[in-house]
Formats: structure tokens, sequence, C-alpha cells
């Protein structure tokens, strides 16, 4: 080959190369809470892990890999990692420099898709908030509802405009609006907004697939589709599982891969606000197959787990050995309070903790404790629970492959739950403060 070409054709590479591969850099405030950040790839069903870089005086600069995927990406910047990250569109052509405040949130400073896509986002909310303004103070003004409308239309039509042919078209067409042609009273724009809600949704949008976009459409349809007037919490429990159901026709052309990330989204959001009759039904009736179906088996044993230790539910059996007599947790009688303790006789912090707890209960009348002694043998433990002559003692050898380190979901020792004179779980609190806080708050 000529060497001039050979040049050539080197240096053609190495610009290619160059440009390929691009930053992502900014400030976080409060400087002093950040030390660290890792970058994942969001997936439909999972998320990579990219790359991660220091933080230093709140600054950061991270180098995307040159082979990295466009799509949706995610900045962790703390534990648990599903409460503190903040995420981002990455074209592989662009740069980003953007800044996060634990107060104010995040905006970008440089990116044409994320300008963008946060500039949509904040001018449709804003007019969305006008127009369900005009409804909830019944303003009569036909000509500022019809104003409204319109300018919610240029908007829609200028950003998807601007958008074609970047990442962020993918969102800003999906979430296309539900805009009357001409005036509608509350009752009729309330009921054709739900008609439509779906109109612009493609679920098999593989952008839309790699976020949370799907899933934080699906939960604000399903919880918050609800009548305008006020209803009891015992009526809204099966509005929204007809909700569930309705979605569940829209879904029923999506493939089980993406429809179980969607139900899951959903039984999270029921359990987490205590909506135990929806969390079930869509376990019972679409998640679990689809579950089954997908080999998602963690999220089936995340949710029998859920399910045996919620609030409410009877605290799973404990039995333990006293002589020759078994004795049970259902057993146990004539307190108010029941606090049962999984500790180890070779944990530091239990050893520390537990004699604390034992001195400050005797301030606390009608709550029996039992202790249960993740084991590997009884020699240490039979010295340190006889320091503890208050509790109701048992030991579960095997330690960490006891039973009961699975059935509780014991991540660490100690771990205390509360129950009530039924044996319901009542809390389940971190530390033995909070223990005593909430029985005394309880008294």
């Amino acid at each position: 080959m000529n060497p001039k070409k050979a040049f050539l054709l080197l240096t053609l590479c190495f610009s290619l190369f160059s440009e390929a591969q691009h930053s992502v850099s900014g400030n976080l405030s409060p400087a002093d809470d950040y030390k660290w950040l890792i970058a994942y790839k969001l997936n439909p069903d999972h998320q990579n892990y990219i790359a991660d870089t220091a933080v230093k005086n709140g600054a950061f600069s991270l180098d995307m890999p040159a082979n990295a995927q466009t799509g949706m990406y995610r900045l962790v910047y703390a534990v648990p990692q599903e409460e503190f990250y903040f995420d981002f569109i990455y074209n592989g052509k662009e740069d980003i420099a953007l800044s996060f405040d634990s107060q104010k949130g995040l905006s970008f400073t440089s990116s044409t898709e994320n300008l963008l896509y946060a500039r949509y986002f904040n001018e449709i909310h804003g007019l969305e908030k006008q127009i369900a303004q005009f409804y909830s103070e019944q303003n009569k003004d036909r000509n500022l509802l019809l104003t409204l409308n319109k300018k919610l239309a240029a908007v829609q039509k200028s950003f998807e405009t601007q958008s074609q042919g970047l990442l962020s078209g993918h969102f800003i067409s999906a979430n296309r609006p539900y805009i009357p042609s001409g005036y509608e009273d509350v009752e009729t724009y309330v009921k054709h907004k739900r008609n439509h809600y779906f109109d612009a949704l493609d679920f098999n949008d593989h952008v839309l697939q790699g976020s949370d976009f799907l899933k934080d459409k699906v939960v604000n349809y399903v919880f918050t589709a609800l009548p305008n007037h006020q209803i009891a919490s015992k009526e809204k429990e099966p509005v929204i599982i007809e909700n569930v159901k309705e979605l569940a026709q829209v879904l029923q052309d999506v493939i089980a891969t993406n429809k179980v990330e969607l139900f899951n989204s959903l039984w999270t959001q029921a359990s987490n606000d205590n909506l135990n009759k929806v969390a079930d039904f869509i376990y019972d009736n679409y998640l679990k197959s689809l579950a089954t179906e997908t080999n998602k088996s963690e999220i089936i044993k995340k949710i029998e787990i859920q399910n045996r230790l919620r609030w409410g539910a009877v605290a799973p059996e404990i039995t333990w050995n006293e002589g020759s007599i078994t004795k049970r947790l259902s057993g146990l009688s004539g307190a108010k309070n029941y606090v049962i303790v999984f500790w180890s006789s070779t944990c530091s912090h239990c050893l520390q903790q537990l004699p604390e707890f034992h001195k400050a209960l005797k301030d606390i009348s009608n709550t029996k404790v039992l202790a249960i002694g993740l084991e590997d043998d009884d020699v240490t433990w039979k010295k340190e629970s006889a320091k503890l002559s208050n509790f109701v003692h048992g030991i579960a050898l095997g330690k960490w492959e006891s039973p009961y380190a699975d059935i509780y979901d014991i991540q660490q020792t100690p771990t205390y739950y509360v129950l009530d004179n039924e044996k319901r779980i009542v809390a389940r609190p971190g530390d033995y403060e909070e223990v005593l806080k909430f029985l005394k708050d309880h008294d």
C-alpha cells in the first residue's frame, strides 16, 4: 500500500475514534455530599455498568467509552442506588455538561438532546398545569381555555419538529397530550383525556423501553386516573384495579419481556402505597405468570418476601426449644407488643446494641422480646444470651443458612420487627432506638 494512503487511512481511523468518544462533566451541590459517580446504561429489563469517576470539590468528568451505545443513561451518586440517581440521554455525538443540586434538581448547560428534552417537558407541564388550574377554579372564560389549548398544540408541534432524528424526539412524540379542538367542560375533557391517554405511546419503541418513561406513564395512568369527586379510601382500590384491567388490554400485543417490567413497576407502586388489594391483584393476575414466562425468578422472590413481611401480615411462625419443650411465636401471650430481634453472639453491633435495648425496655410495659440468635454453635450464644435475662431466647443454627434468614429477609444483624398483640407486623425499625421510639409513641 502507498505509504501516503496508509497514513491517511490511519489518520481517518483515529479521527473517527476521537469523534466517537465523548464525556459527561459537571458540578454537584452541595459539594461535600458527593464523592463518586457510577454510570449505567439503562435497558428494558436491566442496567449495565459503563464507567465511574471520583467527584472532587463537587466537580466531575466522566469519559464515555468509545463503543458506548446510544440511549438513556443513569448516574448514581449514593446508596440505595434506586433512590439516589439522575438520568440523561446520550447520543454518542456530543459532550454533555450538567449541574445537579440535591434541592433544585438537574439542569444541563451543554447537550442538544438533553436541553431540548428538558425545555419540552418544562413548557408542556407548565401549560398542562394552567389548564388543570382553569378547570379546578371553575373558570368560565372559554377564550382563555381555547388560547391555552392552542399554545399547547403549538408547543407540541414545534418540539416534534425540532427533535426529528434525535433520541429526545422519541420521548417528545410519545408524550403528545390530548388537545381538544374546541371548548370542553371538565367532565368531557377528563373523559377524552383518559380515552386518548395511550394514543401516542409505542410500547415496542426500544428507546422508550430503555428508560423509565413508559413505566412512569403507566403508573401515572393507573394510580391517578380517578373520579373527579373525592372518594373514600376503601373505594379507591377497586377503581385502580379497573385501571389495571384497562391497561392490560392496551398491552395485549406487547411482548412479555416488556410487559413484565411495566407490571412490576405497578406492583412496586401499589406496595409502596400500602394498596395491598391492588398489589395482590396485579401479582396474581399478571405479574406472577409474566415473571415465570420470562424467567424473572427474582421478581417472584421479592414479592413473596414482601407479601409475608408487609405491614399487617401475621409474622411467620418461629419455633425454638426450651429444654424438651418446643415453643412458638404464636404461643407467646400477655403483651400489647412483641419485638423480634435477630442477632448473633459474634456480631459486635449486636453486643453493643442489645444490652442498651435490654436496659431501656425496663421503662416500657406490655412488651415482650423474642431474641433469635443466628449462630454456628451455641457456645458463645449461651454466655451472651444469659446477660439478657428479660428476653425470650431461641437459637437458629446455620447462621445465614438458617431458614429464618430467608423467611425474615435478614440482611444484617441485628434486625428488628415489631408486632401487635395479634402478632401482626406493624414496624420494621432500623435500630433499637427506633424500636423504643415506636413503642413509646404507641404506648
